[in-house]
C-alpha cells in the first residue's frame, strides 16, 4: 500500500492505528484524522496559504498592467469676474458655466520584454509559494506524527507505571499481614512503602507527560483545550514494517531527496524568478516606446451664434470642439541617481543570496540524513540490547521473588531487582519507538512517501 497523500515524515508509522479497535466507546483520534484536522484548521498553514495568494495576486495584477490604460474625466466650472472665455478664449468679465470632457489612453509598444520578465517572475514565484505551501504541510504533520508517537510512548510508559505500582502495593498488602504474623521484620514493610511512594511519584509523572503531549497535540490541531482528544492505540507496533539500513543508505536517501524536497524545489522556483527580475530590471535601462490617444470636448453658456446673439446649443458646442490626438512616445532614460542600476545590482545580488540560501538548506538536509542514519544505526542496537536486558532481568526477577518468597532475600535486594525490571520494560518501550522513528524518517527522507 503506497501513502503519498499525507506530507510529514512519521505517517506510515502511525497509520496501522486507524483500524485498531480499541477505545471504541471514546472519540478516538487516529493519526489520519489528525492531519487531516490540522491540514485544514493549522494557523502556520493558513499563514502559508495567504502568501500563496499574495503571489498569485501580484502575478495577476501584472498580467492585467499588458492592457492599455484608458481613463475618462468630466469637468464642470462656474466662473465669475474676470476670465478668459473659455470658447473665443480673450478676457470677459462676467460670469460663466463651463463644462468639458474627455477620454485617453496610453498603451505599451515596447519596453525590452520587462513587462514579460516580470510576469514571467511572478509565475515561477506562486509556483515556489506552492512548494513552500507543501513544506509548512508537511512541517505540521511531521510535529503531529512525533507528537502523536511520543504520546502512545507516553501511554505505554503510563501503563507499565501502573502495572508496576499494583505490583508493589500487592507485595506491600502481603507484608503486612507476615508483618502482623511475625514472619517478616516491620523494616521490610517500611522498604515497600518507600518503594510504593516511589512507584507512584513514576506514575504521575508518566500521567502528566501524557498531560502535555495531549496539550502540545490540541496547539498543532489548533483544537479547542476543553474538547477531548484520545489517540487510537495500535493492536500490535511490532508489526510495522521497517526499510533495513542498506535500503536507506544516507548518500542514496540524500540524492533522492534533492529531487523530492518540496523546499529545495521552492528554492529551484525563486531562483529562476529572480532571475526573470533581474532581466526585467535591466530592461528598464533603455528606451521605452509608448503610443497615446485622447478624445475631448466641451460646452460653455457664454458661446453666442454671431448672427442671432443666442447661446450656441449644447450638441452643435459639443460637436464643434470634439478634438482628437494620438502620438507616440519615446521614454529615454539617461540619469536618475542611478537607481534603476542600482536595482539591476540588487536584483543580481538576490539571485546570488538565494543560491546561497539553496546551499545552506542542502547542507543542512544532508547533515540531517546523515544524523538521523546515524541514530537509526544506534536505534536498532538500543532496541536489540533492551530487548534482552528485558529478558534477563525478567529471569533474575522471577528468581528473586522465589528467593524472596523462601526468605531468602532481604526487601532491598528484591526490590533493586524489581526496579531493574522496571527500568528495562520503560527503556525498550523508548527504544521500539525510537528505533521505528529513525527507520520511518530516513524512509521519508528518501523519496516522500512510505510504503507499508
Amino acid at each position: 500500500m503506497k501513502i503519498s497523500k499525507i506530507p510529514g515524515c512519521l505517517l506510515a508509522l502511525c497509520i496501522l492505528f486507524a483500524n485498531s479497535a480499541a477505545l471504541k466507546a471514546q472519540d478516538t483520534w487516529t493519526l489520519q484524522r489528525s492531519v487531516d484536522y490540522a491540514l485544514q484548521n493549522n494557523i502556520s498553514i493558513k499563514q502559508q496559504d495567504v502568501q500563496k495568494r499574495y503571489a498569485a495576486l501580484t502575478l495577476r495584477q501584472n498580467q492585467l498592467s499588458q492592457l492599455p490604460t484608458l481613463g475618462a474625466a468630466v469637468q464642470a466650472q462656474l466662473g465669475s469676474g474676470r476670465n478668459i472665455d473659455p470658447y473665443t478664449n480673450v478676457y470677459v468679465t462676467q460670469s460663466y458655466f463651463n463644462l468639458g470632457g474627455g477620454a485617453n489612453t496610453n498603451v505599451d509598444i515596447f519596453n525590452w520584454f520587462a513587462k514579460r520578465n516580470i510576469i514571467a517572475a511572478n509565475k515561477y514565484e506562486l509556483q515556489a509559494q506552492d512548494r513552500f505551501l507543501e513544506k509548512a504541510r508537511n512541517d505540521v504533520a511531521f510535529n503531529i506524527a512525533s507528537t502523536f508517537l511520543q504520546l502512545l510512548m507516553n501511554i505505554e510508559q503510563v501503563h507499565v507505571s501502573e502495572l508496576q505500582v499494583k505490583l508493589t502495593t500487592s507485595q506491600l498488602d502481603n507484608t503486612k499481614k507476615l508483618v502482623i504474623a511475625g514472619s517478616v521484620p516491620e523494616s521490610n514493610q517500611a522498604d515497600l512503602e518507600t518503594k510504593l511512594a516511589s512507584d507512584s511519584v513514576t506514575l504521575i509523572t508518566a500521567q502528566n507527560n501524557v498531560i502535555m503531549s495531549t496539550l502540545q497535540m490540541k496547539a498543532y490541531l489548533n483544537l479547542s483545550f476543553d474538547q477531548s482528544y484520545v489517540p487510537q492505540i495500535p493492536e500490535n507496533i511490532s508489526e510495522l514494517k521497517v526499510p533495513r539500513l542498506d535500503e536507506v543508505d544516507p548518500e542514496m536517501v540524500y540524492s533522492s531527496s534533492q529531487m523530492t524536497n518540496p523546499l529545495i524545489k521552492g528554492h529551484d522556483l525563486r531562483i529562476k524568478s529572480l532571475q526573470r527580475a533581474y532581466a526585467a530590471q535591466k530592461g528598464y535601462l533603455y528606451p521605452s516606446l509608448s503610443a497615446n490617444g485622447a478624445l475631448n470636448t466641451s460646452y460653455t453658456d457664454v458661446a453666442k451664434d454671431g448672427a442671432t446673439g443666442k447661446t450656441i446649443a449644447f450638441n452643435q458646442q459639443v460637436n464643434n470642439n470634439f478634438r482628437q490626438s494620438a502620438g507616440l512616445t519615446l521614454n529615454i532614460p539617461i540619469l536618475n541617481g542611478w537607481q534603476q542600476r542600482t536595482a539591476v545590482q540588487r536584483a543580481k545580488l538576490d539571485i546570488t543570496n538565494q543560491q546561497l540560501t539553496k546551499d545552506q538548506d542542502l547542507q543542512t538536509l544532508r547533515q540531517d540524513i546523515y544524523t538521523a542514519h546515524a541514530n537509526a544505526v544506534a536505534a536498532i542496537q538500543k532496541f536489540s540490547a533492551s530487548s534482552k536486558g528485558v529478558d534477563a532481568s525478567q529471569r533474575a526477577y522471577d528468581f528473586a521473588t522465589k528467593r524472596y518468597n523462601l526468605g531468602l532475600m532481604n526487601t532491598i535486594d528484591y526490590i533493586t531487582t524489581q526496579t531493574n525490571l522496571f527500568k528495562a520494560q520503560i527503556d525498550k518501550v523508548s527504544a521500539q519507538y525510537e528505533f521505528i522513528f529513525r527507520m520511518k524518517l530516513l524512509e521519508f527522507y528518501r523519496d516522500q512517501k512510505i510504503s507499508l
